[in-house]
């Protein structure tokens, strides 16, 4: 499901550091000097030789240098101008720019550092949840957002976010018990289909009813998770031509869904439909060539229809895709790849 954080955060990006005004050159390689300097950057550039202590002048430089994705620069120009002038505004960049450049100690760092100095900005907590999730410090996280419950118990955005590090934990009753309250508290359609989604891996008919229920109020007809969710359940209560049919009402209205075609296919090659499941697998290729299931799935059913030489090729292109995928190299050794 999809990471979400409750406050208006921008994410941006990156890494340089201008020390001040004549020692710059010393601290900056050819590139960067060669970047600061472009039309787009100049003029800024020479406002803060001028003057090197304008906080405001390297916060607007980082928010341009990372529009234009210069990543490996904007972050440093960010740390100046929180050094200079530490505000809200100057953190929440900052610390956004660190997560986008998987620089998580340093983030996290920052943003206890905010928390002191403005601990009624509930968004640094916020943040700071979910960059604990992302360098896996569950424990950590829970704390944030139990901390929140104990000050606000009706606060359904703790409870949504601690229902996602239970999760991820695999507390799925503890998951289900969050998403539920996050629900009972703000019953939009997001939180729905989160408790739908853990009834659905559980193998909850509740799911079922959730995502008909959220159904009934989409009137402009664009949900998709819905029918995804419902076709997971299905698939993993083995009803294999039901889990079909909604994936189908998935790829209707978003034919770019790629995770639906895959879920459709498993569900026909465990009916053993392997040339149904083969041409499903292949359309999910077609629609993301860079999504590395696809191509392992594509694998596994060459390999059922015993073309083990052309499944070889196809867990090779997935295992090029995620150099982490174990599956596919263990399938990748079983067809003597």
């Amino acid at each position: 499901m999809n990471k979400l954080i409750g406050s208006n955060i921008i994410l941006l990006s990156v890494l340089f550091f201008w020390v001040s005004g004549c020692h710059e050159a010393d601290k900056k390689g050819p590139d960067n000097e060669a970047v600061l300097n472009r039309p787009q950057f100049a003029p800024l550039t020479d406002s803060i030789k001028r003057f090197p202590d304008n906080a405001e002048l390297y916060f607007r430089r980082a928010e341009k240098l990372s529009q234009n994705n210069l990543t490996d620069i904007a972050t440093a120009d960010y740390k100046k101008s929180w050094d200079l002038k530490p505000d809200i505004l100057t953190g929440m960049h900052y610390a956004s720019n660190l997560g986008i450049n998987s620089q998580l100690d340093e983030e996290i760092q920052l943003l206890l550092d905010c928390i002191k100095k403005f601990p009624s900005e509930n968004g640094f907590k916020r943040l700071l949840g979910e960059t604990y999730i992302d360098a896996g410090r569950t424990k950590e996280a829970l704390g944030i957002y139990d901390e929140a419950i104990k000050t606000d118990s009706l606060n359904f955005e703790a409870w949504y976010e601690k229902g996602r590090v239970l999760e991820q934990s695999r507390d799925t009753a503890g998951a289900i018990l969050a998403f539920k309250k996050a629900y009972t508290l703000q019953p939009i359609p997001m939180y729905a289909m989160e408790l739908a989604h853990v009834y659905a891996e559980s193998k909850n008919p509740l799911a079922v009813q959730i995502c008909d229920r959220v159904l009934q109020y989409d009137s402009a007809h664009e949900l998709t998770d819905a029918f995804f969710i419902k076709g997971i359940y299905y698939s993993n209560t083995k009803q294999y031509k039901p889990a079909a049919i909604q994936f189908d009402s998935c790829i209707k209205r978003d034919w770019k869904f790629t995770e639906a075609y895959i879920e459709k296919g498993i569900a026909f090659f465990k009916q053993h439909e392997y040339d149904t499941a083969l041409s499903t697998f292949r359309m999910a290729a077609t629609v993301s060539n860079t999504e590395p299931d696809s191509y392992f799935w594509i694998g596994r059913c060459l390999e059922a229809k015993n073309n083990k030489p052309m499944a070889a090729e196809y867990y090779q292109r997935a295992v090029e895709l995620d150099r982490n995928f174990v599956e596919a190299k263990e399938a990748l050794k079983r067809v003597g790849g």
